[in-house]
């Protein structure tokens, strides 16, 4: 079995130079597949609200869909850092709240962490969490649950804002931050000030780590695919073209054959 990732072995992935794979997961077989494939690190993101909920954005996932589906994940993983993606309005209204919703990802889901969007202005939210023993994963940049303050799914392009905003989550107490839709040069900048690791999407070769949403990355639909995303294999097309075969088998009575029936 592999050595299980921890948040000091991403550390230390940091400081050796060597680069850190990350996903998305949110159900058991998918988590398996990935954990087996050996990734380091699954979010278990809001992320569920638009790649398998239906939902134009993030905003409608609860906390206890997000315990839900973190607990399918946790159940399949035995080597990749788990990491619980919080909720809209689950750490926003009360330090007391937030600290409370991060806990039950460890307690009930059985994460390693939590993450959290936005920069200094969830700093205090990040330091209550760290100090309560729970690890904080950051995000900054295009954070989608403020989409509609962004006026849409837009490159973030305020360098000194994005430089200050990494400094402080570090310096809050986050063990990594995610730097989405951020031009390269940027990202590349942050990445050399930072003693923590970045895990970059949409943000250029240069941070010390990738993610992306599974269901992307593996062509598991047709529609929308952002620019930064690569498609590695196209599995809706390969699902087209077997639930063509399966009706066509089925109306023509060639499936189920003696093969596949019990004598």
């Amino acid at each position: 079995m592999s050595t299980k990732v921890t948040t000091s072995s991403l550390m230390k992935m940091k400081q050796e130079g060597k680069k850190i794979t990350a996903l998305t997961a949110y159900d058991y077989p998918c988590a398996l597949m990935v954990d087996r494939a050996g990734i380091d690190l699954i979010l278990v993101g809001d992320s569920v609200g638009m790649a398998v909920q239906g939902w134009d954005t993030t905003l409608p996932v609860t906390m206890d869909e997000m315990i839900y589906h973190t607990k399918l994940v946790t159940r399949a993983c035995t080597r990749a850092l788990v990491v619980g993606d919080m909720p809209f309005m689950s750490y926003q209204s009360s330090m007391d709240k937030a600290v409370e919703n991060a806990g039950r990802f460890l307690k009930e889901a059985g994460a390693t962490a939590v993450k959290l969007e936005g920069g200094a202005d969830v700093c205090p939210a990040i330091s209550a969490m760290a100090k309560a023993g729970i690890p904080v994963q950051a995000h900054i940049g295009l954070t989608p649950q403020s989409v509609h303050q962004m006026g849409g799914f837009k490159v973030q392009r305020d360098e000194e804002r994005l430089l200050k905003d990494a400094k402080d989550v570090q310096a809050a107490g986050a063990f990594s931050v995610v730097l989405e839709g951020i031009p390269a040069s940027i990202a590349e900048k942050i990445t050399a000030t930072l003693t923590i690791p970045t895990i970059g999407i949409g943000a250029g070769p240069s941070c010390d780590g990738q993610i992306l949403v599974l269901h992307d990355m593996l062509g598991m639909h047709d529609g929308f695919i952002p620019k930064f995303v690569k498609k590695f294999v196209d599995i809706s097309a390969l699902a087209n073209q077997g639930l063509a075969e399966y009706i066509k088998e089925v109306q023509d009575g060639s499936f189920p054959s003696q093969d596949h029936s019990y004598k």
